[in-house]
């Protein structure tokens, strides 16, 4: 049962006392340990008595509500406090610092902490990321009507950083962290700073794909950033694993001296999709297509065009069309993928195909390419050659998009800023 919640600015500098009310030193810190609870539980206390920090275990201080603060034992353990594994101490790791509100997707910054006794054991259960004190300079550090209309986050939503704590020798947990999408992960770490980003980068590591995928979702300084402190064999890893457009683009923003290296170390046929696609203008559509899509042969049945979307590595947002093509891969129509849906299985694909007509031409600039894509409704347009004779790749309307948009622009419309 939820007792009255006491905020964590009305603990730390508090006198502690004896039993008999005489003083014995000052709270410094209350040590919470982390783990799989949705709320930390309060481990102990940093007690200051002259020029020493002692350790003073939860169970030997008496209500968080008394003032002064009141010592229930005999003896202390004159000991000097260190920090043990999985431990943080919530004025010192949190307070001032930036914490990932996952749930928002969101950088906050707590300025108070807020903790309750839940069946016996204080918990930290909320942090406040207010300009000013969460109530506390109204009500002494009290808030009797409970967490629900305060304005605070619940701590369960809340990830701290950890990298400053290394003793501690805790991780940004993967599993929180993947609830989130990429871009919303990329908007974190571009809005934190270095040493915070490295440690988002770190924790999405586990999983290669959603790496790759949260590299092709920052700004191009923030890629570079991070490929700076990585060796060539790191970086190819993680361009392995990209769309082949975003790869090259990213390629070509490389020291010149360390391009070769990771181009030479990318798997095939990765490395020659890459090398394809830095031939061309990257402000063009062969600059910014991609060359995974799903096409069929002009003799298939809409179930074998279903069959090969559900085999296709290629990206989501190309899945929309399925495109048909001779036996030279000349274009001959697109299938969308809800006339598919919609069709028999046994009928011929190019009945259900509108008519090769809405495409584009590697040398297009953008702004024909959005007009086209614009003039016919597309989120994906197909590139062929100049003869018409092969298709070479496909844009999809958010790559196409995110160049036309300034540099910048998550910012300057606050999707990649703080929430204070």
């Amino acid at each position: 049962m939820l007792s009255n919640i006491v905020n964590l600015s009305g603990i730390v500098k508090s006198p502690l006392v004896d039993e008999a009310g005489d003083r014995i030193g000052r709270i410094e810190d209350v040590v919470v340990r982390l783990g799989d609870y949705p709320h930390p539980p309060v481990v102990g206390y940093v007690v200051r008595i002259g020029t020493r920090d002692l350790f003073v275990p939860a169970e030997k201080i008496g209500s968080l509500e008394d003032r002064p603060l009141v010592f229930q034992g005999k003896r202390l353990d004159l000991r000097q406090f260190e920090r043990r594994e999985g431990e943080i101490l919530l004025s010192k790791d949190l307070l001032a610092r930036h914490l990932i509100n996952f749930v928002g997707g969101r950088l906050i910054r707590a300025n108070d902490v807020l903790l309750a006794k839940v069946d016996g054991i204080y918990e930290v259960v909320a942090v406040d990321p207010g300009r000013r004190p969460l109530m506390q300079r109204l009500v002494r550090g009290r808030l009797s009507e409970g967490v629900s209309r305060s304005g605070v986050i619940d701590f369960a939503s809340i990830i701290p950083f950890v990298s400053h704590v290394p003793s501690a020798k805790l991780r940004i947990p993967y599993r929180k962290l993947s609830r989130l999408h990429p871009a919303q992960i990329a908007d974190l770490v571009e809005a934190a700073s270095h040493d915070e980003g490295e440690e988002i980068i770190e924790a999405v590591g586990e999983d290669l794909e959603l790496e790759a995928d949260v590299f092709e979702e920052l700004d191009m300084e923030h890629q570079i950033e991070f490929l700076e402190s990585r060796t060539d064999p790191e970086a190819a890893r993680i361009l392995a694993r990209m769309a082949p457009d975003d790869a090259a683009d990213l390629i070509t923003e490389i020291e010149q001296e360390r391009r070769l290296p990771i181009l030479d170390l990318l798997p095939e046929p990765q490395q020659q999709k890459v090398r394809n696609l830095l031939s061309y203008n990257p402000e063009t559509a062969g600059g910014i297509m991609s060359p995974d899509y799903v096409s069929v042969r002009q003799d298939a049945t809409v179930a074998v065009a279903l069959d090969a979307i559900k085999a296709s590595t290629a990206p989501t947002e190309t899945l929309n069309v399925v495109f048909v093509v001779n036996e030279h891969d000349a274009l001959i129509g697109a299938a969308p993928i809800a006339r598919l849906v919609r069709a028999s299985l046994d009928e011929p694909v190019v009945e259900v195909s509108k008519s090769e007509s809405a495409h584009v031409h590697a040398n297009w600039d953008l702004n024909r390419v959005a007009r086209q894509m614009s003039d016919f409704n597309l989120t994906v347009v197909p590139v062929v050659d100049d003869e018409h004779n092969r298709m070479l790749g496909v844009v999809t309307i958010d790559d196409l998009i995110e160049l036309l948009l300034p540099q910048g622009w998550r910012r300057e419309f606050g999707m990649a800023t703080n929430e204070e």
